[in-house]
């Protein structure tokens, strides 16, 4: 049975742990197979899981996705500036996609926004993940330009989608 809960305890955070690092693994293979883009994933990995208080409350939100006892999903948002918030690193185990996780997991984060007082949300997206695309555009989303705070450096902006919805 699929339940979305809030990743506080030590075992929560080692499925948060386990889960980055599939995420990363997914997309840098994907990226370095599309762009040829080639990151230092162990240290993007470590910096995330050193950084884990971005996405505290009040202005942040860390989910994990269940069913029963197995993480089978995670996503995260973080406050990105006055009344925005951005929303970082949601995956679903590629067993477990199709099934409305990613749906799930993205609504509570958009009530989490409201309830954190945010008038919009923004994230970026590779666009190799055209399923994502499908998702956020399906929630409400719009593509933009890319925006100030986005974590995606300059030079790889190209082979990203970014977006918004407004909340209000």
């Amino acid at each position: 049975m699929l339940s979305i809960q809030r990743a506080e305890s030590d075992a929560d955070l080692r499925c948060v742990e386990e889960l980055f690092w599939e995420y990363l693994q997914w997309g840098h293979a994907k990226l370095v197979e599309e762009y040829g883009i080639d990151l230092d994933i162990e240290l993007l990995h470590q910096e995330c899981m050193q950084n884990l208080d971005k996405f505290s409350p009040p202005h942040g939100s860390l989910l994990l996705a269940r069913d029963g006892a197995r993480a089978t999903g995670v996503a995260c948002m973080r406050r990105l500036g006055e009344g925005i918030g951005e929303i970082k690193r949601m995956y679903v185990r590629e067993a477990y996609r199709g099934q409305g996780i990613g749906r799930a997991l993205l609504r509570q984060l958009l009530e989490d926004a409201r309830t954190s007082g945010y008038r919009a949300v923004r994230l970026d997206s590779a666009r190799f993940m055209k399923e994502a695309h499908a998702l956020y555009h399906s929630e409400g989303f719009s593509d933009i330009k890319p925006y100030p705070g986005s974590e995606v450096p300059e030079e790889f902006q190209k082979h990203w989608f970014f977006m918004e919805k407004g909340l209000e």
